[in-house]
């Protein structure tokens, strides 16, 4: 792993005020990103009219369940082929940072889960080995996956273009990551509020916005996450 490169060093006051100046632009990026959440509630809503089961630890849960009694939903798109044996690394990455806010979520009247077309048996064990708690479904058997976008038809992938981002490109793969977001209101009736994609999802993972804070960064290097293991498996 690299140094980090060599850098200006200055007397305390002379931070101070370079501190100072980058505040500012803190603080305007705060009160823009309380702008764009604001915005991003107000986005119109599209009813769900599918009826969507899927398979639990327990057996058989419809969407409606997944909620818990709670009125919204988080889905964390979890990348994981049917054909795996292992979640994606990346996606572990992020999951990694669920188990403990939680508890938080749910006291602002909200339920959080994972979904994957893996079988559930192949996902309940690979969460055992993890040591994660988080509820998690398989979408095995629906067309979930593929109606909201993270995952890819063999035509599609075959062809190279597929919708995802909300643009026509190169899937990358058979399955990618993403959050979607729902809303039960008190009728039963189920409406989709908002889904990112990608780097949309960056402010999910709590460990990175530890790293942006540090010298070095994500000092990825043009490489992506190539770095990442699953937990049980850095050196």
């Amino acid at each position: 792993m690299a140094k980090a490169k060599q850098h200006a060093v200055v007397s305390q006051a002379e931070w101070l005020e370079a501190r100072k100046e980058l505040l500012v632009k803190e603080k305007k990026f705060t009160r823009a990103r309380d702008k764009l959440n604001k915005q991003r509630r107000g986005l119109p809503w599209v009813k769900v009219d599918q009826k969507y089961t899927f398979a639990g630890s327990s057996g058989r849960v419809s969407l409606k369940e997944l909620f818990a009694g709670r009125h919204q939903l988080i889905v964390y798109h979890f990348m994981f082929d049917p054909e795996w044996t292992e979640g994606c690394p990346s996606c572990s990455f992020w999951a990694d940072n669920f188990n403990d806010v939680i508890v938080h979520i749910n006291h602002r009247d909200a339920s959080f889960v994972a979904i994957s077309r893996a079988p559930i048996s192949v996902i309940e064990a690979f969460k055992k080995r993890m040591g994660w708690s988080f509820t998690w479904v398989s979408s095995g058997a629906t067309d979930f996956n593929f109606d909201y976008g993270v995952s890819f038809r063999p035509e599609e992938l075959a062809k190279g273009k597929a919708r995802y981002n909300y643009a026509t490109q190169e899937p990358g793969g058979a399955d990618r990551e993403g959050v979607s977001v729902f809303y039960l209101d008190d009728e039963g009736g189920i409406f989709h509020t908002y889904s990112a994609y990608s780097r949309g999802i960056d402010l999910l993972n709590t460990a990175y916005n530890y790293i942006d804070l540090l010298p070095k960064g994500r000092d990825e290097k043009g490489e992506g996450q190539a770095w990442v293991r699953y937990h049980d498996k850095y050196d």
